[in-house]
């Protein structure tokens, strides 16, 4: 098995985001993608080289390149390596689909804290330890 393409970075809490991934990890037979949620109790923002705050308020992917991706870039890095999306990939890259897009993801970003959480035994609060 070759190194992960990509590596996800998740809020496994998040009821919809959660949904949405394992509809991804499904599809993802070729493991092209390592799975990151972070709200796991041993997931650490700084040994992962990324911002604490911020990857709990947008979608962040990074590729092998060490590249990061965020908001809708994240998910159109998701697309191009799951196969069955590339289309989709390639739609949302369009520049006049892209704005639409870019603001839909913004109101859900701004929304997501106050969705419903699934709950854990880790957790609690709906927080877990971090």
């Amino acid at each position: 098995m070759e190194a992960p393409v990509l590596t996800v970075y998740f809020d496994g809490l998040c009821r919809v985001c959660s949904r949405e991934i394992e509809h991804y990890r499904r599809k993802d037979r070729a493991e092209a993608v390592r799975w990151v949620d972070i709200t796991e109790s041993t997931f650490s923002a700084e040994q992962e080289g990324l911002d604490p705050q911020a990857i709990h308020r947008v979608m962040h992917v990074k590729d092998a390149e060490g590249k990061l991706h965020t908001e809708v870039g994240a998910f159109i890095a998701i697309w191009k390596v799951i196969p069955g999306f590339r289309p989709l990939a390639h739609a949302a890259s369009w520049k006049p689909i892209r704005p639409f897009l870019d603001f839909g993801y913004h109101v859900f970003a701004r929304i997501r804290p106050y969705l419903p959480k699934k709950k854990r035994p880790d957790c609690t609060d709906g927080r877990c330890p971090i």
